[in-house]
């Protein structure tokens, strides 16, 4: 059996790279005000919770940080999937919704575009690819923080147990 496919006369339009580079633009604003509230109460918690540095306290820190950072992810997966709903793309939110977050991620779907709007689609996974990479950023920097108290303080641990008699 013999399948022939049709090819599209469609060209990429200006609008389509227009709002695709808008909606870039607005997912790493919400991106960028993210991590600075993420680094801010981040470390607000710490100030506050961690006078006297723990190991569950510092693991608690980066678990809240994880919440917040994925928070600020799922914020800006709904813009897009705003922008997709508004558009007409899908019949409602929830497809726009879930199309936008398997595209951020990469994970792709089942769901297709309009064909006037298809471009979007690598547009949102490259928006989610410099999302995730800031992320990976911000929380590399936390654990490492988290990390060196911990070692700091096993080896003030070690020091004074050798120094006992």
């Amino acid at each position: 059996m013999e399948q022939t496919e049709t090819l599209s006369q469609y060209a990429t339009s200006l609008g389509e790279i227009w709002w695709g580079g808008i909606l870039v633009a607005a997912t790493l604003v919400v991106h960028a005000f993210g991590m600075l509230w993420t680094l801010r109460w981040s470390g607000a918690l710490k100030d506050r919770y961690q006078q006297v540095p723990t190991l569950p306290g510092g693991i608690a820190v980066l678990i809240v940080t994880v919440w917040m950072i994925t928070i600020v992810h799922v914020l800006e997966v709904m813009v897009w999937a705003a922008f997709l709903q508004w558009k007409g793309c899908f019949s409602n939110f929830s497809q726009a919704a879930y199309f936008a977050l398997m595209q951020y991620t990469t994970v792709g779907s089942d769901y297709r575009l309009p064909e006037n709007w298809r471009l979007l689609s690598g547009m949102i996974a490259t928006s989610g690819l410099m999302g995730f990479a800031w992320s990976t950023g911000v929380l590399l920097t936390l654990a490492q923080d988290f990390q060196q108290q911990e070692l700091l303080l096993r080896k003030q641990k070690h020091r004074s147990k050798t120094r006992q008699p």
